[in-house]
């Protein structure tokens, strides 16, 4: 059961190396990452009893991929009854200057 205290470190150069066999798959100009505020993450973190964020995989209206995000509690439970947050900004439009991240 999750705790809100596992350990999610990832060295940058397997990061990199995920990111771009991602964007090998893709046709140049599709989305390969978004940002979520702030505010809308720790809304969600902010719900009594959350522990984490788990995300989903889904489609939009125009099937681009979004994620969509919701607190999960100690019993491993969506609160899926309380905050989500999708909508995003897109990278492509939205994206930090060139990095191994984005553009390796």
């Amino acid at each position: 059961m999750p705790t809100g205290h596992e350990n999610h470190d990832i060295s940058l150069d397997d990061a990199a190396e995920m990111t771009a066999r991602f964007r090998g798959t893709i046709t140049p100009g599709n989305k390969i990452g978004g940002f979520f505020g702030r505010d809308a993450i720790k809304a969600i973190l902010d719900q009594s009893g959350c522990v984490g964020i788990r995300y989903y995989y889904g489609l939009d209206a125009n099937n681009k991929p979004v994620l969509i995000l919701v607190g999960v509690k100690t019993d491993n439970e969506d609160q899926y009854e309380e905050r989500l947050a999708e909508l995003s900004l897109p990278c492509p439009d939205y994206c930090a200057t060139d990095n191994p991240l984005n553009n390796g």
